[in-house]
Order: structure tokens, then sequence, then C-alpha cells
């Protein structure tokens, strides 16, 4: 049996499918009915389509010959300047087949250094007649300047919940599996827009049959809203056993990191019965405690410090 991997499988290959980001798709379109297209900088957070988008408009530019003319390399891969004295070069001075361009798509870009960046640059201005780049990044910020300015940035948004439910539907469809409403919206919830998640905490739920809302927080090893809400209850409350209990069950019997918790205590924080001047106290000590989590700190004596400071504010 052939075990395929639902984020390809299910890839948009043309403009038209691609979920979301109108606003990018609407300018590629005029580009694709002109035949050239320019420099251009596709950033946003990971599983927003920033690849998908490359792909599909090579198809859409190339047809059959786009994979002799497009290029995908990962630059978290290889972030030195030899990939782009090498690889890049390379490519770039072959001359394309059936189309007066070809195509470099560098993902990941924001991890090539800055001596790799000032290669690319003067690689962009050389080859730039025969070549378009595109590149793909998290953080803006970190790509220079002088590569900005050459190229028509794209910012990519977070997929809406709306969308992540259409895209979740088309799967199931495709596969014959039955998703209930409280399992979709646990898959938007988690996935928070990243369409890439949502098909892996799908297809590793498909397994179970009838997609349940507890069957995607067992797959994706997260704390369900419920569990966390308790337990915050509880020590806003003043029963403190009782919220610490729950606390150690999340950590050791569901084996859950103290980061996962206290994300999960964030997100609930605002659904709570307490004033607004106190949820503001309370999101400061949240960040307090994220920060000695990510410096090392225990996550049992951090998470039992914060619940407290829930007990203090509730009282």
């Amino acid at each position: 049996m052939k075990l395929e991997i639902w984020t390809e499988k299910y890839r948009p290959t043309k403009l038209d499918d691609v979920v979301n980001q109108t606003h990018v798709v609407s300018r590629l379109k005029a580009w694709v009915k002109k035949g050239s297209i320019p420099h251009m900088l596709f950033a946003g957070p990971a599983g927003v389509g920033k690849t998908t988008l490359a792909l599909a408009l090579a198809q859409e530019i190339f047809g059959e010959n786009w994979k002799k003319n497009f290029q995908e390399t990962n630059a978290s891969d290889e972030r030195g300047i030899n990939v782009v004295r090498g690889r890049i070069k390379d490519f770039a001075r072959i001359k394309s087949i059936g189309a007066d361009f070809k195509i470099v798509f560098l993902d990941e870009s924001d991890a090539l250094t800055k001596e790799a960046q000032q290669a690319l640059r003067r690689t962009i201005e050389k080859f730039s007649g025969s070549c378009r780049f595109i590149l793909s990044c998290n953080y803006s910020n970190k790509i220079i300047d002088p590569i900005q300015s050459r190229m028509s940035v794209f910012r990519f948004k977070r997929i809406s919940e709306k969308d992540v439910g259409v895209y979740v539907d088309r799967i199931a469809k495709g596969e014959g599996l039955t998703v209930d409403a409280d399992a979709k919206k646990a898959i938007c919830d988690i996935s928070e827009g990243d369409l890439r998640q949502a098909t892996n905490l799908l297809q590793s739920c498909s397994t179970f049959g009838k997609i349940t809302k507890e069957s995607i927080y067992d797959a994706s090893s997260q704390s369900k809203p419920e569990d966390i809400k308790n337990m915050i209850n509880n020590a806003i409350n003043g029963n403190f056993p009782d919220a610490r209990k729950q606390l150690y069950e999340l950590l050791i019997i569901q084996g859950l990191s103290g980061e996962d918790v206290i994300k999960g205590i964030h997100r609930e924080l605002y659904s709570l019965s307490l004033p607004d001047e106190k949820k503001i106290n309370l999101v400061e000590q949240i960040g307090e405690f994220e920060y000695r989590l990510n410096q090392g700190g225990s996550p049992e004596i951090q998470l039992e410090a914060l619940l407290a400071q829930f007990m203090k504010y509730g009282k």
C-alpha cells in the first residue's frame, strides 16, 4: 500500500485552488496573464501558503516544463555563501527551456548569513534578465534592505478559522473521513492558521474512523481547554490542592510540556469571570513565568507558582 503525505497530496497546483491569501493571488494572476513576474519576497508565518504559491505560480507560467525551469533551495539547510556562489549561480546562468526566464525559489531565506545575502544581491543583479528570484521567510526584517528594495514584498496572513474549516472539509471529502464540528473547531484552535499542521493532524487521526475532538487532542499532545480551565478555576476559587493535582496530571500523566500548559493558560485567561484589571495583571505574570521556563526553570515549580498567582488575584 502506498503511503502518501497529505500535505503534498492536497497541495494546490493552481492559483485558483489556494486557500485564502486573495490579496497575493490576485496580483500573481495578473502577472501570469502578462507572462512575466518581478522578483518577489514572501513573508509570513509557517503553513500559510508561501511555498505552495511559488510552486503553483511556476506550474501556471511554465506548464509541463516547470520542473526544468524552477529550482527550490532551503536556506536553513545551506545557509552559507557557497550555496549562493555555487548551486544558485549555476542554475541561474543556464538557459531556460520554453520560456524567457527561470525561477529560483529560496525558502527560509532569513536563515542566510549577511555575507550570503550580499552575494545573493549581486547574483540577482547579474541574472535578472534571465532569472526571477522568489524569497520566502518568516521574518522580513532579517532580509537586508538592498534585497528588499529589489523585490515586490507580499505579507502573508494567518489562515482564518473559516478557511481552515474549508480546507479540512476538502481533505475529509477526498479521504472519506467523518469530522464532527467539535473536532474541526479543535483543529482550528490547535493549528492557529497553520494549514500544514491542520493537515498533519487530520492524517494522524485518520486511523480512528470518525474523527472527534478527543482524538485530535490525543494526536496533537496538547491540553484540552476544559482541563486547563478547571485547573485555573480551582486556583481562583482557593482550591489550590485540586489545582495542583490537575497540573501534575497534565505534566506527568498526559505528558505535556510546561510551555504547552502555559500557552493553554494564556488562551483560557480571557474567558474567566475576572475584572479586566486582574486579567491584565495575570497576563504580566504569565509572561514572566513563561520567560522563566524558557530560561530553564523547573516546569512543576514555575507553574505551581503561577497557579498561586491566580489564587492570589482570585481572592
